[in-house]
């Protein structure tokens, strides 16, 4: 017995002895991870820039941002704009200016008749009536400071220096009060649906990613246009139905309609999303009525002044759908546009026939998408909708403008955090896109400052491309692409990579530098518009797919949930 005891207390003392060992270690284990860790974040403040900025809080690194994308925006409006001393019709900068002296000094409902003192030919108002009260707004501030700028006949042409700055003021205030409080709306509801997935300097990052899009800028300040204010509220209306706020986000999304026509290119994503939504609930015809409602009323407000004629009413209507302007204007990188090098459509069919044809292509591109988020509604597949559905009414819709690239961007720049290659790859080409139309406003200098600034903030340390070991984010959306490796290996390989920045960077020189041969006039439009049409279309393929595979991704965690 005495000697099981001793034997006993000798392997006690050794168990003690070798948890004490085990507990040092454990000890150094955890003083070595804290010394790494505070390396670690020393060396993210030394080369994490968007790191630094995360310390001050969201709102602080959103204004410093903000500010750095306003002093942007106002040196692109040093550059020229559309249409710049070139009489007679002069361009859109005029047309912006004009809409203001219609609105502002006849009445309502002679804003959209041809009449005696509103030639349409000149001109004429051509989107809904939300923009008709921009200019009348707009056209009040120009009439403060400068009342001949807006004075009725007489500022045909208007080019006053005090006229110009005052315009470009309009878009600027227009920015910073629905485009930018929507990005900041945008990013607070993105970041908590994705909590625990991105790190602090992903979402500074994510903010000047959307602030600073180069397209946008271009368009908006150097060409001139209001862009900002239709995609502002749309940007809006997809936060708000990100964060289950359904009805807010029809009221955002009518308004953004009601601005600009274009913004129906979203219109197959909201509705099926919402749609899918409310066939969840208990009650869904009582949920689709309220939207219906909504919808409705929001519509009866904006065209209220216009609705108590008949006539009225057709004569917005008529301005809204000018199908007697053709299938596409100028060079756009389109279906349309594309293959008409090869078939002649305006001669071969009808406007009617035309129509119904681009309708109907339109719509069954957009079909799959639909029908993925009817039947299984997720926030991350509704931006993808987006996307695909945009995407769909830019390649195969009725009257399409090189400008309207900018739809498709907005919801890839809002999925930046999930497809960084795709954004830097696909904004390189839609600029590629529109370098024509920059080139006629004589704006190079500004397309080859903002695509560096893009760059360079692609690059930049901590953002996606400056990482060397990548993040939870590229892992994370890597993972979701296994169904479209095959598309992906052909989009992003190296060698097709660099043949086509070859190309593109050919063209580029070219087309500033040469002229076309005499028998065939527009034959380097014609090569910028296929190099870039062959990149949206491999890309829409590859964005259906992975809304598809998403959704079978999301099916499969369910069953998984239920046999645990």
């Amino acid at each position: 017995m005495l000697e099981q005891r001793s034997g006993l207390s000798i392997k006690l003392k050794e168990t003690e002895s070798t948890c004490g060992v085990e507990c040092e270690r454990m000890k150094k284990r955890r003083d070595m991870e804290k010394v790494k860790n505070a390396e670690d974040t020393i060396n993210l403040e030394n080369d994490d820039p968007w790191w630094w900025l995360m310390q001050k809080g969201i709102k602080a690194v959103f204004l410093c941002i903000s500010i750095f994308a306003l002093f942007v925006r106002v040196a692109i409006g040093l550059h020229p704009y559309s249409g710049a001393n070139t009489p007679p019709k002069f361009g859109d900068y005029e047309a912006q200016r004009h809409w203001m002296e219609i609105t502002l000094n006849l009445p309502v409902k002679d804003w959209y008749r041809n009449s005696s003192v509103n030639d349409l030919s000149y001109w004429g108002l051509d989107y809904p009536p939300l923009t008709a009260y921009q200019s009348y707004i707009h056209g009040v501030f120009l009439k403060t400071f400068d009342p001949e700028s807006v004075a009725l006949f007489t500022s045909r042409g208007y080019e006053s220096y005090l006229g110009k700055l005052l315009m470009r003021w309009t878009v600027l205030s227009s920015d910073a009060l629905i485009f930018f409080p929507a990005v900041l709306y945008f990013v607070l509801v993105y970041r908590t649906m994705r909590s625990g997935m991105s790190g602090k300097s992903d979402v500074a990052w994510h903010i000047a990613v959307i602030l600073l899009n180069p397209c946008l800028i271009l368009i908006d300040h150097g060409h001139f246009q209001y862009n900002c204010i239709s995609l502002g509220l749309t940007i809006a209306a997809v936060a708000a139905a990100l964060s289950q706020r359904d009805l807010v986000a029809s009221v955002l999304y009518c308004l953004a309609l009601n601005h600009k026509q274009m913004s129906a290119y979203f219109a197959p994503a909201f509705f099926s999303y919402l749609f899918g939504k409310c066939l969840r609930n208990k009650n869904p015809l009582f949920e689709v009525s309220k939207l219906g409602l909504m919808v409705v009323g929001t519509f009866a407000i904006v065209w209220w002044p216009y609705l108590h004629s008949k006539d009225d009413a057709l004569d917005v209507l008529s301005r809204l759908a000018p199908f007697e302007r053709g299938i596409y204007e100028d060079y756009v990188a389109n279906f349309w546009c594309t293959s008409s090098v090869i078939v002649k459509w305006k001669k071969l069919c009808t406007t009617q026939s035309l129509r119904i044809f681009s309708l109907a292509v339109t719509l069954l591109t957009c079909l799959p998408s639909m029908v993925q988020q009817v039947l299984a509604p997720s926030s991350k597949g509704f931006l993808y909708g987006l996307l695909n559905s945009s995407f769909s009414f830019y390649l195969f819709s009725y009257q399409v403008h090189e400008k309207s690239i900018l739809l498709p961007l907005l919801p890839l720049s809002l999925l930046a955090l999930e497809e960084p290659s795709s954004l830097l790859w696909l904004t390189h080409f839609a600029m590629f896109s529109m370098f024509p139309l920059v080139r006629r406003d004589k704006l190079v200098l500004a397309y080859i400052a903002l695509y560096a600034l893009f760059v360079l903030l692609y690059f930049a340390p901590g953002g996606p491309g400056g990482r060397c070991n990548g993040s939870k984010t590229l892992g994370h959306s890597q993972k979701t692409k296994k169904g479209t490796e095959f598309i992906s290996s052909i989009a992003f390989h190296p060698l097709v990579l660099g043949f086509l920045c070859l190309c593109s960077l050919i063209l580029h020189v070219v087309y500033v530098t040469m002229h076309p041969p005499v028998r065939y006039p527009f034959l380097f439009e014609a090569l910028i518009m296929l190099l870039c049409f062959s990149q949206f279309v491999l890309f829409t393929v590859h964005f259906n797919s992975k809304q598809w595979m998403f959704s079978k991704h999301l099916e499969s965690k369910d069953k998984q949930k239920k046999l645990i």
